[in-house]
C-alpha cells in the first residue's frame, strides 16, 4: 500500500460512544415523548458524534459525481453505449441532469469529477474537477481491469476531494457515479468481497433483459474466473483493482476521506455502495461516518446491505446513480440535525414534561 493511502487510512478514528448519553439526554429533553422522532433521532446522535459532541450539522453539503469508463462494455453489458458517459458529464455541467435537479432541492452542491471517463480533457468548468487516472479500465471479463497504480492514485484522489470539501468547510459529502456498465464491476466487486453468488447479485442495469442479464451474469463470473488470484487473496485493493472501476476506486476514496475529516458520508445507491464496501474492509471505522441513502432497485443491493448489517434511509425504487439518493438523503440528516438544534426544550417551552 501507498504510505499516503496508509496514512490516510491510519488517520481515520471510530466515533467516541461516550459521546451517545448526553446526546440522547438532549433528545429526550425536547418537546415532545421520548423517542417519537424515530430514526431522525438515532441520525442526530450519530452527528453529534461526528461533530465531537459540538452541535450537529451537514450544511454546507456537497455530492461529487464522479465518471468514469469501463473496458468490459465491450462484452455486451450494457443497453448504452460508452459515449454516454462522456454526454452525461456535459449534462451535469450544464445543470440538466437528475442529480442537478435535486440537489437544488434539497440545497446541496454538486461537483463534477472525471477520474477515468474515455477521450481527453473536458473544456474548464467551475464545477469540474479533472483528475483522469486513465481513458477507462481494461475489461474485467480478461483480466485485472486496473493497475494496482492506477487503483491507489485513484483512491488518494477521492481523499484528496473530501480533504477539498472540508478545507471549503463543507460537514457532509455525498456520494454520486457517472458510468456506463458500471454496474458489472460493482456487481463482480460485491461477490467477490463478500462471497456472494453472480447469479444472484445480478440485474438489469440500464434496463436489460432476461436474456442480456444472463449474459452479464456470465461476464461477471468469467471476470471473477480470470481474477481468481486477486479474489482469493482477500487483499480489498487487489480486489479492487482487478474488478473494478477509476470512478468506484475514487468514490471509495471519497469515503475514507470523508472519515479521516469527520464529514457526515451520504452513500448513494449500488455502485456507491460497492465503492464504500471497499473502503469499509480497508478500514471498518469508515461506517461510522456512513450515512446509506436509499435501497436500490438493482436487485443485488439488498444482499449486499445485508453482508454488511446496514440499513438504507429510503426505500424509493430508485437505480439511476448520479447522487441522486445521496441529495435526498443529505435533506434527512438536516432534517435530523434542525431537531436536535431547534427544538424547544420543555422548561423553555414552558411545557409539562411527561411522567
Amino acid at each position: 500500500m501507498h504510505p499516503s493511502l496508509a496514512r490516510a487510512i491510519a488517520a481515520i478514528a471510530p466515533l467516541d460512544p461516550a459521546l451517545e448519553p448526553a446526546a440522547r439526554a438532549h433528545l429526550d429533553n425536547l418537546t415532545k415523548p421520548r423517542g417519537s422522532l424515530g430514526l431522525l433521532e438515532d441520525l442526530a446522535v450519530r452527528l453529534v458524534q461526528i461533530a465531537g459532541g459540538a452541535a450537529p450539522g451537514v450544511d454546507p453539503a456537497r455530492i461529487y459525481t464522479v465518471a468514469g469508463d469501463h473496458g468490459v462494455v465491450a462484452e455486451g453489458v450494457s443497453l448504452f453505449p460508452q459515449e454516454v458517459t462522456r454526454q452525461m458529464v456535459a449534462n451535469f455541467l450544464a445543470g440538466g441532469a437528475g442529480i442537478n435537479v435535486l440537489a437544488d432541492t434539497a440545497g446541496v452542491q454538486v461537483v463534477v469529477v472525471d477520474a477515468g471517463s474515455v477521450g481527453g480533457p473536458y473544456p474548464e468548468h467551475p464545477g469540474l474537477v479533472q483528475c483522469k487516472v486513465a481513458e477507462g479500465t481494461a475489461s474485467l471479463a480478461q483480466g485485472p481491469a486496473m493497475t494496482r497504480e492506477q487503483c491507489e492514485r485513484a483512491l488518494m484522489n477521492g481523499i484528496a476531494l473530501a480533504e477539498a470539501a472540508a478545507a471549503d468547510g463543507c460537514r457532509a459529502v455525498g456520494t454520486g457515479d457517472m458510468g456506463i456498465g458500471n454496474t458489472t464491476p460493482s456487481t463482480a466487486l460485491y461477490c467477490a468481497l463478500f462471497g456472494l453468488d453472480p447469479e444472484a447479485m445480478t440485474g438489469p442495469g440500464t434496463g436489460l433483459h432476461a436474456d442480456g442479464v444472463r449474459a452479464k451474469c456470465a461476464v461477471i463470473r468469467r471476470g471473477l474466473e480470470v481474477n481468481a488470484r486477486a479474489v482469493a487473496s482477500g487483499d480489498p485493493l487487489e480486489i479492487l483493482a482487478a474488478l473494478g472501476g477509476l470512478e468506484i476506486a475514487t468514490l471509495a476514496g471519497l469515503c475514507l476521506g470523508a472519515a479521516k475529516c469527520r464529514l457526515a458520508l451520504a452513500v448513494d445507491g449500488f455502485i456507491s455502495t460497492a465503492a464504500f464496501a471497499v473502503a469499509w474492509k480497508l478500514c471498518p471505522a469508515v461506517r461510522d461516518y456512513a450515512f446509506f441513502a436509499h435501497a436500490s432497485a438493482e436487485p443485488g443491493h439488498a444482499r449486499a446491505m445485508a453482508a454488511m448489517d446496514a440499513r438504507p434511509l429510503l426505500d424509493l425504487g430508485l437505480r439511476l446513480g448520479e447522487g441522486t439518493g445521496a441529495a435526498l438523503a443529505l435533506f434527512l440528516l438536516r432534517a435530523a440535525a434542525n431537531v436536535y438544534t431547534r427544538m424547544a426544550t420543555f422548561d423553555r417551552a414552558g411545557v409539562s414534561a411527561g411522567a
